[in-house]
């Protein structure tokens, strides 16, 4: 009986030992094009300094949710700034536009309150704010969080003085020892002869400033004396001494309320006339407790002047 005629293939016999290299390139060439497919603008961000980023575990969020990632932290030319290398994901690119605002997210505490406290288990990230220019891939980053954009909180006013003296962001705005908003940022006037404060009522409280409503610093600690028991600091007053306050009246013959960013003088102290006026001005209710009360006349602040 004849043997069988051998069959002849045409294509190249793979080695066995082949096949396992071979797979796995497929699979990393697929992960590759996965994660190319998930990347989209790359950005550029100096900041003055760059403690806790850390490339590829440093996250850039808006609103609490990862929208990039760093991938490269290093110093410029001059070793004057630090460069930040990070990569968006895709379907994300109207955070690559001028006047975004880029800032480093990192624990902080201190009187006016407590922030970022998360960050000491999660490292250090970055936050954005959106901006409204062209395109853009290089951003100068923030030294500190920017002023909150909260127009649905309250409306914002400005309060001119010589200096800033103590006075802190969230530092209390009193009307009454009621705390009716705070302080938000401060900065210099167009003209550098003075400062700009800018606060926050809210909006239930909007309507007790009217176009003639006084300001003055309000910052201190009231003391109490006993005949036994010393000096005694007023304990609530603490916050106002350490971050500083300001309070407000409105005469008794109010102005029309006054409109959003309206500048006002702010004053070193009140006047006695101010702290007599009872004008009847309808507010909303707001379920709060009086906050602590603010001293008066007491350890005047450096800020403004009559």
């Amino acid at each position: 009986m004849a043997a069988p005629t051998p069959k002849v293939s045409r294509f190249p016999r793979i080695p066995l030992v082949w096949i396992v290299p071979i797979v796995a390139a497929i699979l990393a060439g697929w992960m590759l094009y996965r994660e190319w497919r998930k990347h989209g603008e790359e950005i550029t961000i100096s900041f003055t300094e760059g403690a806790g980023l850390e490339p590829r575990q440093t996250k850039l969020e808006y609103k609490g949710i990862a929208v990039g990632e760093v991938k490269e932290v290093r110093l410029n030319r001059n070793l004057h700034r630090v460069i930040v290398r990070v990569q968006l994901d895709k379907n994300v690119s109207a955070i690559a536009r001028e006047g975004a605002q880029f800032w480093i997210v990192q624990p902080e505490i201190g009187f006016g309150g407590v922030s970022g406290l998360e960050t000491l288990l999660t490292g250090a990230r970055l936050n954005v704010r959106l901006g409204e220019g062209p395109p853009a891939t290089r951003f100068r980053g923030l030294d500190a969080p920017p002023a909150p954009e909260r127009t649905e909180d309250g409306r914002a006013f400005l309060l001119r003085a010589d200096r800033v003296g103590g006075l802190q962001p969230k530092a209390p705005v009193f009307y009454r020892d009621v705390k009716v908003g705070e302080v938000e940022t401060a900065r210099l006037a167009e003209d550098s002869t003075g400062v700009l404060i800018r606060i926050r009522v809210q909006f239930a409280y909007v309507p007790l400033i009217r176009a003639n409503t006084r300001f003055w610093n309000a910052g201190g600690v009231p003391i109490q004396f006993s005949l036994f028991g010393g000096a005694n600091a007023q304990k609530k007053s603490l916050q106002s001494f350490i971050t500083g306050a300001i309070s407000l009246a409105t005469p008794e013959a109010p102005g029309e309320v006054a409109p959003d960013g309206t500048e006002f003088p702010l004053y070193k102290e009140a006047d006695d006339e101010w702290l007599k006026w009872r004008p009847a001005i309808a507010v909303k209710a707001v379920d709060v407790a009086p906050e602590e009360p603010a001293a008066q006349n007491v350890m005047p602040g450096l800020l403004g002047g009559r």
